[in-house]
């Protein structure tokens, strides 16, 4: 189940730690071409990141994508995976447990990418890699990051032009939060933020009037 493959993802994303986690198509592609590509890599998503991280946030556009996750403790991703637990004797370069789930996850979302990246090659006819090699990652380091990261995320197709209603875009989970309808997001930790649904609702709105997210305490990254 684990190699020595994943050495080189040793400490990239601890345990019950929020991060913002967003990735760029390679080159000048689009990573999304039509309405069943953003489905599929949500089907995909659930299936290799929900067993290990919670889902706060995500948006997905054409050729980049926005993820607010927690990754999940260690005794939930044992109980989860207790195979893992075999492998902690006479596995070099691990120094610790932390180290071998640390990498068992950047390597789940290794697969989520593989994965798509595979089923979108053989439906567009195209070689080589979709996405950019190493997602970027940033720690969640305090309250008020955490409430405007949420909002940045959101207000992505505002801000690259796709629409200018915010609920306009469909692949956000925005959506998620205004409809109490089953999901994989995970919203209580977001709800006890802002306070309220409608406290959520306003807080975007604001922020979709005023663009406070070319001033909020956040750094924008690169290619996003």
């Amino acid at each position: 189940m684990i190699s020595g493959n994943l050495l080189h993802f040793m400490n990239t994303l601890e345990i019950n730690t929020y991060y913002h986690i967003y990735n760029h198509a390679n080159g000048n592609e689009n990573l999304f071409r039509e309405r069943e590509n953003y489905r599929f890599f949500l089907e995909q998503y659930q299936k290799h990141i929900t067993p290990v991280a919670d889902t706060l946030a995500y948006c997905l556009m054409p050729n980049h994508f926005h993820l607010l996750v927690r990754i999940k403790e260690a005794e939930t991703l044992l109980s989860t995976f207790p195979k893992l637990l075999k492998t902690t004797s006479n596995l070099p370069g691990f120094q610790n447990l932390e180290g071998l789930l640390s990498a068992f996850i950047s390597k789940q979302f290794s697969n989520l990418f593989n994965s798509y990246t595979k089923a979108f090659n053989k439906k567009y006819q195209r070689k080589g890699s979709l996405f950019i090699k190493n997602f970027k990652r940033k720690a969640i380091s305090n309250d008020q990051y955490f409430g405007h990261i949420i909002t940045y995320i959101h207000l992505n197709p505002i801000k690259h032009g796709f629409v200018t209603n915010i609920a306009d875009w469909n692949w956000t989970s925005y959506h998620d939060y205004l409809h109490q309808q089953p999901s994989f997001i995970h919203r209580q930790p977001v709800l006890d933020w802002f306070g309220t649904t409608d406290e959520f609702r306003n807080f975007h709105e604001t922020a979709t009037r005023e663009m406070t997210y070319k001033t909020a305490v956040i750094s924008v990254p690169e290619h996003d």
